[in-house]
């Protein structure tokens, strides 16, 4: 399994012989509903976006894991699979085989790659929207992936998982709370999963954000004091701190299951 991460929430996922874009923001800049003066984000610097690629993989409806112009951009004959409003955007844009996953259902990538959708970030008032574990059939090797770092109970019923990608800092607003649930959840989801690889997303990267917004939000947490907490609590997991661009083999062990 080889991973890219290009910045923010955007990943390739390469498994099982194929590539999987996940989250894609690659062009132009991020705003929501075109309020530049309430966020804005932008790259410093530009990489050529991705070829041959088998899935787009999108976890949520907004623009920062469902991004418009890049969606626009990337070629419309190839399949997406999204949570059910990430999959309307990507209909509404013209994608010509769109797959909407509730949670719980599951995608099978060409008898090669399994996702199955997993009840991930509360946005808004009442919409879950997903998380994913993806899994190479061949090999067994899974990787799960929760943007916003909310994740459910029921993940505990996918354990062993060799792979997470969950933020890993803390990202909240006075008298609002937290917009990204770092240390301490992603240190429950460790002890929940033991996975031999913890990445972290959603901060940092080769980008500028500015806005109002970004006057509010308070970040906690670095990766350097995540892996002080995985020693204190006894927990052998990795923590690989990604170079935005930069594609890297994650160099994963096979599990001997107990009979």
């Amino acid at each position: 399994m080889h991973l890219t991460w290009l910045d923010s929430n955007s990943w390739l996922i390469e498994i099982a012989d194929k590539r999987i874009l996940l989250d894609p923001w690659l062009v132009g800049s991020l705003t929501f509903s075109n309020l530049d003066w309430l966020f804005k984000g932008d790259k410093l610097q530009k990489r050529p976006i991705p070829e041959n690629i088998d899935l787009i993989l999108l976890s949520q409806g907004l623009e920062d894991h469902t991004h418009p112009p890049t969606l626009k951009q990337l070629d419309h004959q190839i399949p997406v699979v999204g949570s059910p409003s990430a999959a309307k955007v990507a209909q509404g844009l013209g994608y010509t085989t769109v797959t909407a996953l509730a949670h719980g259902e599951t995608f099978n990538l060409n008898h090669q790659v399994e996702i199955r959708a997993i009840p991930g970030s509360l946005v808004g008032l009442n919409l879950v929207e997903n998380g994913y574990l993806i899994k190479e059939l061949e090999t067994g090797f899974t990787l799960y992936y929760e943007p916003h770092g909310t994740h459910s109970p029921e993940v505990k019923q996918l354990a062993p998982v060799d792979v997470v990608i969950t933020p890993l800092i803390d990202l909240a607003i006075p008298f609002i709370g937290s917009i990204i649930k770092g240390t301490n959840s992603a240190l429950q989801v460790v002890q929940w999963l033991q996975p031999q690889v913890i990445l972290s997303t959603a901060a940092g990267g080769d980008v500028v954000f500015e806005g109002l917004l970004m006057k509010l939000v308070k970040a906690a947490g670095s990766i350097e004091e995540f892996r002080s907490l995985l020693e204190k609590n006894n927990l052998a997991t990795r923590v690989i701190e990604p170079i935005p661009g930069e594609r890297f083999d994650l160099q994963l062990e096979k599990r001997v299951l107990a009979v």
